[in-house]
């Protein structure tokens, strides 16, 4: 097996990781970046709305909450700069009755809480004025909501981060680890080339692996307990009749069964909320059961009642990586402030907002690793 010594390694290349690989790399640290999957960003930053969330729903003070905010403002500058396809397209937070309606000045407060300063109350007339397919009594609209080509977004980041010395390994799991007395990490990385690392730091940015990964480290803290929560995507057959993004006042779990749009005008809903038995990522089935389109239709109808029938088609499904334990679990973000290890960021629970906020994300740990 081949032994080598390198200054940053990051773990994971989906679009945190390599927002993380990015930032580090402008530091001058040439990170090494590995990914156990034969291509970057194949699971969660594969399987997700594509959506620049505005920070409204987070709880005021959270981890969420402080990054979507700021990562938003950073992600348009950035898709602006660099050329990457997206869209403000904005979104209207949808109440179908009276007792939903009252609902939304608390989200409003939330979100001003947050620092999102734009919403805007619509009456139910104002809301049909732009989109007049909905069935709506009143509605919150949200103009720096938008969407985002995750991909493009992910090869911007790669390149840039490339073009400043990083690497990115594919096919490489990280197999065990071993924490040195000196505070470095021993990692054995398997795959097509086995190999032993050395690193001064290392940033877990696994996402559904990332407890896996610590867990492997001999000497390391304990990682918090997991939870999956499996999103399930439908897409429409036919086009839209809506402009906006279109989302029902939040339930527990998620946000509900909401419409979104790709750049190419393509719509499609989800996701909606459900709590697996499984922690393992190693078990996950990401199969769209065709038998929850009857719940999908009963939802969507809600805010849209001329949905057509058979109008619907299974598409894909996301997972998403909470913390096990808390009904609203916050980003994690372990450095040595947590750990006591000098050098070393563990991520935990980086679901939604994961990618809006990922350039916030990045700033921070680039902060706790130079600390």
């Amino acid at each position: 097996m081949d032994i080598f010594e390198c200054n940053t390694v990051v773990i994971g290349a989906g679009v945190v990781g390599l927002a993380i690989a990015r930032d580090l790399a402008l530091a001058g640290m040439e990170p090494l970046v590995l990914e156990k999957n034969p291509v970057f960003g194949e699971e969660t930053s594969a399987r997700n709305s594509e959506v620049i969330h505005a920070g409204i729903y987070y709880d005021a003070g959270s981890a969420k909450a402080r990054h979507c905010v700021a990562g938003k403002h950073r992600l348009y500058d950035y898709c602006a700069r660099h050329g990457i396809a997206h869209r403000r397209c904005g979104k209207l937070i949808v109440a179908t009755d009276p007792a939903e309606s009252a609902r939304l000045d608390g989200i409003a407060a939330k979100a001003a809480q947050n620092g999102v300063d734009d919403l805007q109350s619509l009456d139910g007339d104002a809301a049909r004025a732009m989109e007049p397919a909905l069935r709506v009594d009143s509605a919150l609209l949200s103009p720096s909501t938008g969407i985002i080509d995750s991909h493009a977004l992910m090869l911007a980041y790669l390149g840039e981060a490339e073009a400043h010395g990083a690497q990115l390994v594919t096919r490489a799991p990280v197999i065990k680890g071993d924490l040195r007395a000196d505070g470095r990490i021993d990692l054995d990385i398997g795959g097509e080339a086995p190999m032993r690392l050395t690193a001064r730091h290392v940033i877990n940015s696994a996402g559904l692996w990332a407890q896996d990964i610590a867990a492997r480290i001999n000497g390391f803290p304990v990682p918090p307990g997991r939870a999956m929560v499996k999103g399930n995507y439908f897409s429409l057959t036919r086009r839209a009749p809506f402009s906006r993004l279109i989302y029902p006042v939040p339930m527990d779990g998620g946000l509900g069964v909401h419409l979104t749009l790709d750049l190419s005008g393509r719509a499609k809903f989800g996701p909606d909320t459900e709590w697996l038995e499984t922690s393992d990522p190693a078990t996950l089935d990401y199969t769209v059961n065709p038998a929850r389109c009857a719940a999908f239709y009963d939802a969507i109808r809600r805010y849209w009642p001329d949905l057509p029938d058979e109008a619907l088609s299974a598409d894909y499904a996301g997972i998403r990586p909470k913390i096990a334990g808390d009904a609203y679990p916050d980003f994690r973000i372990e450095g040595p402030e947590t750990h006591g290890l000098s050098g070393h960021v563990m991520l935990y629970g980086i679901e939604s907002p994961g990618l809006t906020s990922s350039l916030s994300i990045a700033g921070e740990v680039l902060a706790k690793v130079t600390a």
